[in-house]
């Protein structure tokens, strides 16, 4: 991979809040003033990685893990307490125009179009910001919500849309510059489920066309699994993984599901001595059991059940990756 294929470089990355602790009631105020106590947050230890141009990344953890603030630093909105991040050559804090012009983030939870406006009105306005000419314009406006479906929404006020169409059209905001960079916070959060799917469906297609580079932070298991192949997992400031979403299972899966198939009706409470009855539907039982006692859980199972067949399979994707979301993964060295 040759130099200028990394867009993205980030290397011992650290980034800390402070803020002053304060005692209730007035004498509490008093103190603080007097003698305030300075609290440190260190939101990221050290974290390093690259991201090539055209890489869809799936970037998760559990809240508060530091997924927001690192998308902050790469698109220049904090500045880092220490560490080297250069994402398409730029220091990102400079907030140079040539930089600003070739990313764009999206979050889920803040608006850019203008309330009591039509999304119209937002466009002519990035249009003017991002020196855009008027063909390059027209021309990305009209791809952008011929795709999304939403040509016939923008002259409406942005107040009277649902969710699904704002969110549909803020894509549209942020893209119109087609920018390189992509910062995709929570796209999908509060949509239902065929505007999720058209959002997915967008996101996947505009990092093909047009070889944009996508960190993608998102809760919704629907958006890993549809989009992603390369997930970098945060946890309490610190990368804990950074590879392929199937190579999860292999490094943090701690359990093994072993399904058995019943010849005829047993004594089903005998189950639970053996691992975690995940469900009964008979003729099927589904059991999880730590990973080095699978082997011997199963011979227990064919010495004392009426088996017909007998599987032990991985721990699902979709199971590991929720442990990601409460935070129960842990660094390994």
């Amino acid at each position: 991979m040759k130099d200028d294929e990394k867009t993205i470089i980030v290397e011992n990355l650290v980034k800390n809040y402070q803020f002053t602790e304060k005692d209730k009631g007035l004498v509490g105020s008093i103190r603080s003033v007097i003698s305030p106590r300075i609290k440190t947050v260190k939101a990221l230890k050290k974290i390093s990685f690259t991201i090539n141009k055209g890489e869809l990344i799936g970037f998760i953890g559990p809240n508060g893990a530091g997924k927001t603030t690192t998308i902050k630093v790469l698109s220049g909105l904090l500045y880092p307490t220490k560490g080297f991040v250069n994402v398409l050559g730029y220091d990102p804090w400079d907030r140079k125009t040539d930089f600003l012009k070739n990313i764009s983030t999206v979050f889920g939870q803040k608006n850019q179009l203008w309330w009591d406006l039509p999304a119209q009105d937002t466009f002519d306005l990035n249009k003017a910001i991002y020196e855009l000419k008027d063909k390059d314009y027209e021309d990305s406006l009209e791809e952008l919500t011929r795709i999304l479906e939403v040509k016939d929404l923008v002259n409406r006020q942005v107040r009277k849309l649902s969710l699904g169409q704002r969110m549909r059209l803020e894509l549209v905001a942020a893209l119109l510059h087609r920018p390189k960079i992509l910062f995709l916070d929570e796209p999908t959060i509060g949509l239902d489920v065929v505007a999720q799917a058209k959002v997915r469906e967008f996101i996947y297609e505009y990092n093909k066309r047009y070889e944009a580079t996508i960190i993608l932070t998102s809760h919704n298991m629907d958006d890993l699994l549809h989009l992603i192949e390369r997930v970098i997992v945060i946890n309490d400031g610190q990368i804990i993984f950074d590879g392929k979403l199937n190579d999860l299972i292999k490094q943090f899966a701690k359990d093994k599901i072993i399904k058995v198939f019943l010849s005829k009706e047993t004594d089903f409470k005998k189950f639970e001595e053996i691992g975690k009855v995940k469900s009964i539907d008979y003729p099927e039982v589904v059991l999880s059991v730590p990973r080095q006692a699978s082997a011997l859980a199963a011979a227990e199972i064919l010495q004392n059940f009426p088996i017909a067949d007998l599987n032990i399979e991985e721990e699902s994707i979709e199971d590991i990756i929720r442990r990601v979301f409460r935070g129960d993964l842990e660094k390994k060295s």
